[in-house]
């Protein structure tokens, strides 16, 4: 009988542990900052595949000087979509050296494959409509958090 309770207890445990991973919650996302347009971002960083696969998919909220920076191990054309994620965000795509090679605003659910016309290191997904409010465009660059300078082609 006792067995049983701890199984129950146990499993209950583990399907909270996931819906809270699933509500939104942050954890596994390292933080740092970011400046983006004079204004300082605190960003999550998504360097792993689990980590960009699952993106900001289920987040009820992103703060307005928050986001998610997207690191790739090499220069590649890159690919976003926004299933499960109902927050509007505008995506940049950024070469190794920080500087943005284009911008585009996502709409929330959607399907449809947004991808990059060049060989890309980074994505940086902010609130919609935030690198136009900031005045960031594309060629312009944007100051990389320091363990990302410097990544150059093929190295990272």
């Amino acid at each position: 009988m006792g067995g049983s309770v701890f199984r129950r207890g146990a499993a209950a445990v583990l399907v909270l542990a996931f819906l809270g991973g699933a509500a939104g919650c942050e954890a596994g996302f390292r933080k740092t900052r970011m400046e983006l347009g004079g204004v300082l971002f605190s960003v999550e960083i998504a360097d792993t595949p689990a980590k960009q696969a699952r993106g900001l998919m289920f987040r009820k909220e992103l703060g307005a000087e928050e986001g998610m920076l997207f690191v790739f191990d090499r220069d590649r054309r890159l690919s976003f979509w926004m299933k499960n994620t109902t927050i509007p965000l505008s995506l940049a795509y950024l070469s190794a050296d920080g500087t943005v090679r284009e911008i585009f605003d996502l709409a929330p659910e959607s399907l449809r494959p947004v991808e990059s016309s060049f060989a890309v290191r980074f994505a940086l997904e902010v609130n919609r409509g935030a690198f136009a409010r900031l005045g960031i465009k594309p060629g312009d660059k944007i100051q990389l958090p320091p363990e990302y300078r410097g990544a150059g082609p093929g190295g990272g």
